[in-house]
């Protein structure tokens, strides 16, 4: 958890948020067979909790393609990510975000996507704010932003970060980093917490998430209202290195994707573990092009930032603006590229 005050450089913001860098590293020969298949997961609560969620699912996986699965849980999305890409990590449980820089960057594949019990095909950013006033409206939050104390996610986080700035801070001229008292960042459990216990007075969060939370802290949540939801947002990715042969990929792929949809006990003690993985129905097969909805929510904050921040002239602003539709461009080309 990072506490920071709004008195950040607002320079911070002027570049926006950049278009993933599409130079792949040099292709990396395929672990050997008996080498652990290391799997990386996106942290929900704490690093402990997450990874005894995941522990029975993964250990079936072990056994469905004949090799040792471990587990890299960690305590940000910044943790992560440093692992990834120091090639520390050859599957993962990624958010859109992650998912499509690991894609575009890191040489990893989807293989498959969540699939929840809602049976919607994504969930929905939210604001969280304490029921009892003075902080209490979104009124009073968009016109005084800067007597509110914020909890966010990290940047990389889709719902925690980029949809809130995308869809409704900046459009109201309102820079989640630089316009608040005070600034709170870390998972969605500890944003919601921060509210709750009067930490912070209003918190980015998503539905999943907020759903869980209520289900492990009912006293903190019963204090807590949504001040905004947004528009859907796609499910998170697994991802695997395109080191490894086609094959392996594709047993993976088949594992996750029957996994839980079995009649009897075994099905039902599958299904089990899936609730317990942020009530999850199980999973469908995907492909690289499951992402364009996350490079396109990219695209649209750095414009938004591009826009609205303070340029030297027109044609550094016109420069910044190219630069984003090209990488744009490119990245929708790669993730058009459905090679094996």
């Amino acid at each position: 958890m990072v506490r920071r005050g709004a008195a950040a450089a607002i320079l911070t913001l002027l570049a926006g948020m950049p278009l993933a860098a599409l130079a792949q590293p040099a292709p990396q020969p395929a672990p050997p067979p008996d080498a652990p298949v290391r799997f990386g997961i996106l942290p929900l609560g704490g690093a402990f909790e997450s990874r005894s969620d995941w522990d029975p699912l993964l250990a079936e996986l072990s056994r469905a393609i004949a090799r040792p699965v471990s587990v890299l849980s960690v305590n940000s999305y910044e943790a992560l990510e440093q692992a990834i890409r120091r090639d520390e990590v050859d599957m993962a449980f990624l958010s859109g975000k992650m998912a499509l820089d690991a894609v575009t960057q890191r040489r990893m594949k989807v293989v498959a996507q969540v699939v929840r019990h809602d049976g919607l095909p994504g969930y929905r950013a939210l604001l969280l704010a304490r029921k009892a006033p003075p902080f209490n409206s979104m009124k009073s939050l968009l016109a005084e932003p800067e007597r509110w104390r914020l909890a966010r996610g990290e940047r990389q986080s889709v719902s925690g970060f980029i949809v809130p700035q995308l869809q409704l801070f900046l459009p109201n001229h309102i820079a989640m980093e630089t316009r608040f008292l005070s600034e709170i960042v870390g998972t969605h459990q500890t944003t919601a917490l921060a509210v709750a216990n009067n930490e912070a007075d209003v918190a980015t969060n998503n539905t999943a998430d907020f759903e869980r939370f209520k289900q492990r802290f009912p006293a903190e949540a019963e204090r807590l209202q949504v001040l905004w939801e947004s528009e859907l947002i796609p499910h998170a990715q697994i991802v695997v290195r395109r080191e490894y042969p086609p094959e392996l990929r594709s047993r993976v792929q088949a594992f996750l994707v029957g996994y839980g949809r079995a009649k009897g006990p075994k099905g039902d003690a599958e299904r089990v573990v899936l609730k317990s993985l942020h009530d999850l129905a199980g999973f469908v097969a995907a492909d690289n092009s499951s992402l364009q909805p996350a490079a396109k929510l990219a695209y649209q904050l750095a414009r938004q930032n591009a826009m609205s921040a303070q340029w030297v002239n027109d044609a550094a602003r016109q420069a910044r603006l190219s630069r984003i539709e090209s990488g744009y461009a490119e990245q929708t080309a790669v993730l058009r590229d459905l090679s094996p």
